[in-house]
């Protein structure tokens, strides 16, 4: 199994606060004024970013009084949106301390605190009671994980029956190379892609039953082709975006990425499940 502090490690960028705070700068916002909108394009590391996770939420349709967990958190961009927008209590479990140092930071900015709760910790070994959560979601966390089942069964033990749990991750479609690097990994050593029915298999066997799996390869290259054409528009990259994550690397990662999603070896895929 891969050491999870090289996955770790992959995305600690310590210089980031900064980054974000002098984006919001650009904006005319401090962190007085910012808000949860004016964040999105940076703290919602997902193909598709904030439009993704409502898509994925509209078809979770948690209560308003449903306590939910955001495995693989980040900075919690998801986590804060979900609160304001849907009411709900959202703690984040995260395995990058610099992500969840910067994400509660990004949440006392937008006065969230008495909603969301954002932990450093390994997916793998969550420090939660068992049946904690009404709900639970995961967005492109799987592609670093190697131990799938332990984390779908991790993901079941803090669950109460009849809970469901969303999940966003990109999954592999078709043999063959990757180009690296990519967002979640620079080179195959520590990138676990696995296919929509390994996916199903695993939940299934850790105690879900699946309820819906949805491609969503049209969504992404569409996204990705507007993103393109807003940072043509603008001749250079947003006050705020997921190149403050990336830095240098992101034009690479980006295109390798797009180039594999378009030759059909990956796609986004939502797998809606539900714990029996």
């Amino acid at each position: 199994m891969v050491d999870e502090t090289i996955v770790s490690n992959h995305y600690d960028n310590s210089s980031l606060l900064e980054l974000i705070h002098a984006g919001i700068s650009k904006l005319g916002k401090s962190n007085k004024t910012v808000t949860v909108e004016d964040l999105a394009p940076v703290d919602e590391f997902h193909i598709g970013g904030r439009v993704a996770t409502d898509h994925l939420m509209n078809q979770l349709t948690f209560s308003q009084s449903a306590e939910l967990l955001d495995i693989g958190c980040g900075l919690g961009g998801a986590s804060r949106f979900i609160a304001k927008h849907y009411g709900n209590k959202v703690t984040g479990i995260d395995l990058t301390d610099v992500y969840v140092s910067v994400g509660k930071t990004l949440t006392d900015w937008v006065d969230l605190k008495h909603l969301v709760s954002l932990h450093q910790g390994s997916a793998l070994d969550m420090p939660f009671n068992d049946m904690s959560f009404d709900g639970a979601y995961m967005l492109h966390v799987g592609m670093n994980i190697q131990a799938k089942g332990a984390l779908f069964t991790q993901t079941a033990r803090v669950l109460k029956p009849g809970a469901k749990f969303g999940v966003y991750d990109v999954m592999r479609t078709k043999e063959g190379n990757l180009s690296y690097p990519v967002p979640w990994a620079s080179d195959e050593s520590f990138s676990f892609l696995s296919s929509p029915e390994e996916y199903s298999a695993l939940l299934q066997s850790s105690g879900f039953t699946i309820e819906a799996i949805n491609d969503r390869r049209e969504f992404a290259l569409e996204f990705f082709k507007q993103l393109k054409e807003k940072s043509e528009a603008s001749k250079g990259p947003p006050a705020l975006g997921l190149h403050l994550l990336m830095q240098h690397t992101s034009p690479e990662k980006m295109r390798n990425m797009i180039s594999n999603i378009a030759n059909g070896l990956v796609s986004p895929t939502e797998i809606i499940a539900k714990k029996i």
